[in-house]
């Protein structure tokens, strides 16, 4: 497999995926430039996303950080300001936590050539399979098994996917991996257990697909399938003109897709900020 430039692709990740707003917008989103930053409403919570506020004096971004906090608190809705490890200014964490603002758990920005991913073989266990899907019951199938895996509610999830399906259709692919599904001919009847899922972004007018989801249910771990969904989605992203595949993963995933051929460029930081009397962060 092909070497890769990290701190080429970073650039690149940098000027190609970070600080631009979605496109195309979904259904009921919409999007406020402040300054160097991107204020973005999902209708259930808030995104704060940026190329870099390094240029901000002091004064200048602590008012921008409380503007961001202010804004959702009024509207009684969480926002999260996603942190890199390489922005400016170092000491841009400290200034989050003192505005309220908490971290998550890191993840790792990691990317990698789709095409020789895509030449990988999907290997699944028996009687899982991958279905590409759109419909609203698979969607809440997919929101069903994630409030599992995570503990909470993530109807959220549901909507948003539809949201943007319904933006652009061909804008992301979601696939499902199913257990136990029955087979009729070519009529393959969604009777299964929704045991892992994942879908890819197509950032237009980049080089870039991005992978997202991946969760898995805890009897179906260690087996394979989320490598398989990587392949699976590797392979449409391919077929759709990208070079590269982008993934903000979690310290269980990374192993894998290291493994895969990706390599790490930055770590990043959830940072968020939850008004009084909520809890759920959505």
């Amino acid at each position: 497999m092909p070497e890769l430039d990290a701190a080429a692709l970073l650039a690149a990740y940098d000027a190609q995926l970070r600080g631009e707003p979605p496109d195309p917008m979904p259904h009921g989103w919409r999007v406020e430039f402040d300054g160097p930053i991107l204020r973005h409403f999902t209708g259930h919570s808030g995104f704060i996303g940026y190329r870099s506020v390094a240029d901000l004096a002091p004064v200048e971004l602590d008012a921008l950080i409380a503007r961001q906090r202010d804004v959702f608190a009024a509207r009684g809705e969480s926002v999260e300001w996603k942190w890199h490890a390489h922005d400016l200014p170092a000491d841009l964490p400290d200034r989050l936590r003192a505005a309220g603002f908490e971290p998550e758990e890191r993840e790792t920005v990691v990317v990698g050539l789709a095409e020789p991913l895509a030449a990988e073989p999907v290997a699944l266990p028996d009687g899982v399979r991958l279905r590409a899907v759109s419909d609203q019951t698979d969607l809440d199938r997919i929101a069903a098994m994630e409030a599992e895996v995570w503990g909470s509610d993530r109807g959220w999830l549901a909507d948003d996917l539809a949201a943007e399906l319904a933006a652009d259709p061909g804008s992301l692919t979601i696939v499902v991996a199913e257990a136990g599904d029955e087979a009729q001919g070519d009529d393959v009847r969604a009777v299964g257990t929704v045991v892992s899922a994942g879908w890819v972004r197509y950032a237009a007018g980049t080089e870039f697909a991005s992978l997202w989801g991946g969760a898995t249910l805890e009897p179906w771990r260690h087996k394979g399938i989320y490598r398989a969904l990587v392949v699976a989605r590797a392979r449409l992203a391919l077929a759709r003109g990208f070079r590269y595949l982008q993934v903000d993963a979690s310290d269980d995933s990374r192993p894998i897709l290291e493994r895969l051929g990706f390599v790490p460029l930055t770590v990043t930081v959830p940072y968020v900020f939850t008004p009084p009397g909520r809890s759920d962060g959505a």
